[in-house]
């Protein structure tokens, strides 16, 4: 490993993610002429002029990666404040000088964040020092690199959407560092989108003044506008505009499937990494997932409970209330699961209030409806699950008493408890009745994804846009960090996907930084053609309905059958009860 050692240049372990940006002022876009600066250029500290703003950033060099730039905190869009809280992203003015994008910016408004501001819509952008950087400012290059960027010298690029429930995250986290990425031939931007309430509250009035009769999507027009963004001015940074991917995780991950069927989202992107995000619209776990959605009567009737709740009684008032009295909110839940047979099972926990409204203009259609005639967009798809999350844990705590109660209650309610425990049996033990849910749980991920796969591949081949099949790769990541007892938990991938180990403060192994090595190159790979396999990889073929296998990653890199035949006809016949999303 003394190579992989070398690539990286340590400074430092277990980083918070945001640090305060000097003279931040809350709630305003001021603070751009108090970043400003005539800061001297050189290699350590590099220039980007973007040409949409006719203005100037300046970043530096990763503490992490020494052969990587970064550049944080450049704003994608206007501060959504005052008369534009709850309205669509604006656009943003440029700025005189050369603006500091060493520090990175609040986070959106969450509890338990220390820097947070309502100004918050900016991105982060790691780039390798390798590439074209557009450094001209009035016809004259100011710095290091050449401009403007050949186009046949830039490179892929990824866009991230963090997860957090749509109320928490932040584009800052240090899990999300881009360097070990870039370091692999990725322009890596991370994005700020506005959270809880504030993203995601519908009411009738503010429906009834949209141009689109609609509410409740900031958040996602948030990330739109992002990409927007990051199309008109990423060839700055040396990126090539025309290939974009998409990527997230949870919350995130959910995000980007959103962005597939959205027609907002047309040709902003080529291709889409969802990770624990693709899930079985019938599945009955999807209403505790990301991927769980409300109607937009549901939601608008919702914001107005909420609001009252809270003694404003209209928009105008919201608007001016201060930004404090919201914090709270992307803590709330939804009661999806009271009354059913499944309000009792921890493993379905209920979802946050406040998340994406099935409005008929960002989000069309139900999600099967869309997988059905093939999205809005069709786009090669990278996405799975983990050993450790969707109801299966390291110590589900079960006896075979309460095993048999709880399977009893659920399956029996549809006439399926004689065929589930004849494939998934108690046994005569605490440790096989904990044996037997957890291998139906991570069956039933394992279906779940492979089924949304086949919908997809068959949904796009229907699709009339005239964009064709694309391949789709499913996975099923089952390595457990070190020090920690949560197994391979929801999110455990993320630090080996980015390749940053040197991010989180964890007891790193040789054979973690390998497979760290390992799956970023996968997903440099894809990034880069849509395709995750390459040179001293094992191969990862693609998903088909004809053959149910998953790709294991982790502790086994090889294709794994996802279930037994019978073990997916009944988890078929499982999903078949329910509504579907």
């Amino acid at each position: 490993m003394a190579s992989m050692a070398m690539r990286f240049l340590f400074l430092g372990l277990g980083l918070s993610g945001a640090s305060a940006m000097p003279n931040q002022v809350l709630g305003t876009r001021t603070n751009s002429e108090s970043r400003s600066s005539s800061a001297v250029v050189s290699a350590e500290s590099p220039t980007v002029y973007i040409d949409t703003y006719a203005a100037t950033v300046q970043g530096n060099r990763s503490q992490y990666v020494n052969s990587v730039y970064n550049f944080k905190a450049i704003p994608f869009a206007s501060a959504p404040t005052g008369e534009y809280r709850w309205k669509h992203p604006q656009h943003v003015t440029g700025w005189s000088g050369i603006r500091d994008a060493t520090h990175f910016a609040p986070d959106c408004p969450q509890t338990g964040a220390d820097n947070y501001s309502e100004d918050c819509l900016y991105l982060n952008i790691w780039t390798p020092d390798s590439v074209p950087l557009n450094n001209v400012v009035n016809n004259t290059e100011t710095g290091i690199g050449v401009s403007p960027a050949n186009a046949s010298e830039s490179l892929p690029v990824y866009v991230w959407f963090f997860g957090g429930r749509f109320g928490a995250g932040s584009a800052s986290q240090s899990t999300f560092d881009g360097a070990g990425l870039a370091a692999k031939g990725v322009v890596v931007v991370t994005v700020n989108y506005r959270l809880g309430a504030l993203g995601w509250l519908a009411h009738p009035e503010l429906s009834a003044t949209s141009g689109s009769g609609t509410s409740g999507n900031y958040g996602l027009v948030d990330q739109q506008a992002s990409l927007h963004w990051t199309n008109e001015n990423i060839a700055a940074f040396g990126g090539d505009a025309s290939r974009i991917t998409i990527g997230g995780q949870s919350a995130g991950a959910a995000s980007v499937l959103d962005h597939l069927n959205s027609e907002l989202a047309d040709d902003l992107f080529e291709q889409v990494i969802s990770e624990s995000g693709a899930t079985y619209p019938s599945n009955p776990l999807i209403g505790s997932l990301a991927e769980s959605y409300r109607h937009l009567g549901e939601a608008e009737q919702q914001g107005v409970s909420y609001l009252s709740s809270l003694n404003i009684s209209n928009i105008t008032a919201a608007r001016d209330a201060p930004l404090d009295l919201f914090l709270d909110s992307g803590d709330l839940n939804d009661v999806t699961f009271k009354d059913t047979v499944f309000a009792n099972n921890s493993a379905y926990m209920e979802p946050p209030l406040f998340r994406p409204v099935l409005d008929g203009y960002v989000l069309p259609a139900t999600y099967h409806e869309m997988l059905v005639r093939g999205n809005h967009t069709t786009a090669p798809v990278l996405t799975g699950g983990n050993l450790d999350e969707n109801g299966a844990t390291p110590n589900p705590g079960f006896t075979v008493k309460s095993y048999k109660a709880q399977s009893q209650y659920e399956f029996g309610s549809v006439g399926l408890a004689d065929e589930y425990f004849k494939l998934y049996p108690a046994g005569s033990s605490n440790t096989s009745a904990d044996t037997a849910i957890n291998t139906f749980y991570q069956d039933q991920t394992k279906v779940s994804i492979w089924l949304w796969a086949n919908e997809y591949l068959a949904g796009s081949a229907r699709n009339t846009s005239g964009n064709g099949t694309y391949q789709t790769y499913t996975y099923y990541w089952t390595h457990a960090p070190p020090g920690q007892d949560e197994g391979a938990y929801h999110g455990s991938e993320l630090n080996y996907a980015f390749n940053n180990l040197y991010a989180t403060d964890l007891p790193w192994t040789s054979n973690d930084y390998e497979i760290a090595d390992k799956l970023s190159s996968y997903w440099a790979n894809f990034i880069s053609s849509g395709n995750p396999n390459g040179k001293g990889l094992p191969h990862w073929p693609e998903a088909s309905p004809k053959k149910a296998v998953t790709m294991e990653l982790g502790d086994a890199w090889k294709p794994i059958t996802v279930a037994s035949e019978e073990k997916i006809s009944f988890i078929r016949k499982w999903f078949s009860k329910w509504p579907v999303y």
